[in-house]
């Protein structure tokens, strides 16, 4: 069986576990501190970043492209018959939501209201360019289906790649009320899609959320620490969902 090395909250990682689970392929997986890496992994990390895929061999493989890649070579793809330069396509748009992994990262960490705003303008790039792609899909509407994924009907490898970007999205959303998506809703009804698989919570680890927020959401956010964002949840109010202790 393979092996992935993991730390808990890292979106790259989730991209990889994501594309075993939508294929079914089972894998073990160990978590790891990326403030204190073991040595063990040092030496099979040219990189020293996660994810890390053990085969089942014992070759490791480093940076989440690669394995991905990887991944598609020796299984069978999400979708047949695609065509070479619609695979390229799809490479493309992946890499579109992998190099804005760390800048959504870097947003949800702001520490004042000016640099949220900042880094989610940068963040939003990624979404606007999906926004645009999405209403073509949906023959120049806003009205793209929320059962839809990115190419229609069908999962497909961008769907895997967005994936760690909607689904952190949508928590800080259940959390805060903070929408990294407000302006964009057929990337809105796409993470409606997306979330609807229970990708999300598969490719996660069960604390996910817990650690995720205790990150992210730590007294050391705006985010976190603005009356305006803190203690509130999807479909209540900001008393309702303080007065429960899930929230507060």
């Amino acid at each position: 069986m393979i092996k992935i090395v993991s730390y808990k909250i890292c979106p790259f990682v989730q991209r990889v576990t994501a594309l075993l689970e939508a294929k079914n392929i089972p894998y073990e997986i160990e978590f790891i501190s990326l403030s204190n890496k073991p040595r063990w992994f040092l030496d099979i990390a040219p990189n020293g970043q996660v994810p890390v895929l053990i085969t089942e061999s014992g070759t490791a493989l480093f940076e989440s492209d690669a394995i991905v890649e990887y991944i598609d070579e020796v299984t069978n793809p999400l979708e047949a018959d695609v065509s070479a330069e619609q695979r390229a396509i799809d490479r493309a748009w992946s890499y579109q939501a992998a190099k804005h992994y760390l800048v959504q990262c870097s947003a949800m960490r702001s520490i004042s209201e000016e640099t949220l705003q900042e880094r989610a303008e940068n963040l939003g790039k990624a979404f606007a360019k999906a926004e645009r792609y999405l209403t073509r899909f949906a023959g120049g509407s806003d009205k793209t289906e929320s059962g839809s994924y990115f190419k229609g009907a069908s999962l497909s490898n961008v769907d895997i790649a967005w994936l760690p970007l909607l689904h952190r999205a949508a928590i800080i959303e259940q959390y805060t009320r903070y929408d990294f998506l407000a302006n964009y809703p057929n990337v809105k009804n796409w993470q409606k899609a997306l979330l609807g698989t229970g990708l999300a919570e598969k490719s996660v680890s069960e604390d996910f959320e817990q650690v995720f927020t205790e990150f992210y959401l730590s007294e050391k956010t705006y985010l976190g620490n603005d009356k305006k964002y803190s203690c509130t949840t999807v479909g209540q109010s900001s008393v309702e969902s303080c007065s429960t202790e899930s929230c507060c």
